[in-house]
This record gives C-alpha cells, structure tokens and sequence, in this order.
C-alpha cells in the first residue's frame, strides 16, 4: 500500500485484513481476495480494469486516494509446494515495524522504476520484487518458527540447515546419509533424526525432491539434453533419471517436456523458474 487505506478479504479467511499505506501482504494460495473501501461494497471483476490499464497502471472508481503496487510470481508445481505449503495464506507486514524498513526502500526503488522509466527498469523492479519476498519469507519465519514445518523449519535448525545448503549448493553429488553427517559434524543417526523431526523426511528423500525441481526447471526453461540434465542434477545417466523423475512426478521427462512446451506456447511470457520473476504493478482507485 503506497497511498490510502484499504481492506483486504481473503476467502477462507474469517476477518479482512485493514491495510494502511507501507503495509505489505503476500497471498501464498491461489485463493479469491477482494481490495474494498468498505465492507459493504459490491465487488467489481479485476480482469477487465487490469486490461484497460494504462501504462502500468489499473484505475477503478472515480478517486485517486489509493494506490497500491502489486505484482506475482511464477512457480514450477513441486516448487509452490515446496515454498508455499507451510506457509499461511496471507503474510501481513504492517507498516511502521523495523522489519518491514527494507520493504519500504524495494518498495519506494520500484515505484521510481515503473514510474519513470529508465533503461532495464523491468528487470530492475522484478529483481527487487524478488528481494521484497525473500524478505516476507524471512520476517515470517523469524515470527512464527515455533509453527512453521518443512524446509523452513530446517533451515533454524543449525545441523539440518548445514545439509540443506550441502544438498542445495551440490546436488550432483552423490551424497549419503554418513557424507552429509560428517560435513555437519554430527552422527548419521543424529542427522537423519533431526532432518526427519524439522523437514517431515529423509535427507535423501528430500535430495530426490530437490534434484528432481531442477531438472524439472531445466525441462521447462531449456533445450538440455536429457542425459546432459542428468548429470546436472545428480544422476549417472538418463535412465536414472528418467526413473527417479517418474517416480516423484507421475510422468517421464520427455512427457513432462511436451507439456511445459505447449503450455509456454499458450502463454506468451510466461516463466515456470522455482523462483522465478517477480511482475510488479501498480493499481489506484478510490
């Protein structure tokens, strides 16, 4: 929120959330959400008003006295579920805490951006929009660690986070279980344990999840051969990975590929990264 206040209502969500200007909100579900003055006003469809916008900017209603800039990220499916299912639906950094101080400066660069113009100002306000949401995801975790569960939990965790950054930073290497203990300084056993109890699985599990959203993002975003994918992502030829992909995925490489290929060809500009773009833009109303 950059000028104004509103409401935002988020289906299955009991209360709207009051947003005033240098609020921020993350909606992490592809849930239906309404932004209102009032309460008791009739909601309009947003599809028509963000066709007709107008260099950047969407107009509804006959004022100006609120203005938010918006914008969305594309994910690949086993990565959404990888960020996104521990999360709630709605992360809300109000305005005024010392948290949301970075927020406001990638917020106030973005807003010069769109409003002026500069050389690779697109590229530049997707980076930050980019920086904005690994800073939400950062601000929730530092809240609510004792109810987050997944990878982000792991990552508090300083013997699960060491093997994350290890299978992360190298996952075409063949680890094992006693290899990534020993780089942590702990016991097989005691890794495994704590990984399971933070991450909710297996430390290998968890590298065949990872390696598989690679290769998956490879799949989608390149013209890698197979076999070349496969030793990327950590796998001794194509074989193993076309195995351990239909395993995790239900499909085989190759069919996964036709798929993310006629799906991109109906959806001119439309990345699949993990982590991918941020689109910012801007919407006022009154």
């Amino acid at each position: 929120m950059r000028r104004g206040t509103c409401l935002l209502n988020v289906a299955g969500l009991d209360e709207p959330i009051s947003l005033v200007a240098g609020d921020c909100y993350l909606l992490t579900r592809p849930l239906e959400f309404t932004l209102a003055s009032h309460a008791d006003v009739r909601p309009v469809a947003a599809g028509p008003i963000f066709a007709s916008a107008d260099n950047g900017v969407a107009r509804t209603g006959e004022g100006d006295d609120v203005l938010l800039i918006g914008g969305g990220f594309s994910f690949g499916d086993r990565a959404r579920a990888l960020l996104l299912d521990a999360l709630p639906p709605v992360i809300h950094v109000p305005a005024g805490s010392g948290e949301a101080d970075t927020l406001q400066w990638a917020l106030s660069q973005i807003d010069q951006e769109l409003r002026h113009r500069p050389m690779a100002s697109t590229l530049v306000a997707e980076h930050l929009a980019v920086v904005m949401l690994i800073h939400v995801l950062r601000l929730h975790l530092a809240r609510n660690l004792p109810a987050v569960s997944g990878w982000p939990a792991g990552l508090a965790d300083p013997v699960v986070a060491r093997a994350l950054t290890l299978m992360h930073g190298s996952p075409e290497r063949p680890w094992t279980v006693a290899e990534l203990a020993s780089e942590s300084a702990v016991s097989r056993s005691t890794l495994a344990a704590r990984f399971k109890a933070e991450v909710g699985q297996g430390p290998l599990d968890y590298l065949t999840g990872w390696r598989i959203e690679l290769a998956s993002a490879r799949l989608r975003e390149g013209t890698e051969t197979l076999a070349t994918i496969a030793r990327r992502v950590g796998y001794g030829s194509e074989s193993a990975l076309s195995a351990a992909f239909k395993r995790v995925t239900g499909m085989s490489p190759r069919t996964y590929r036709d798929g993310a290929s006629a799906r991109l060809s109906g959806q001119p500009g439309t990345d699949g990264l993990p982590s991918s773009r941020g689109r910012p833009r801007e919407e006022s109303g009154g």
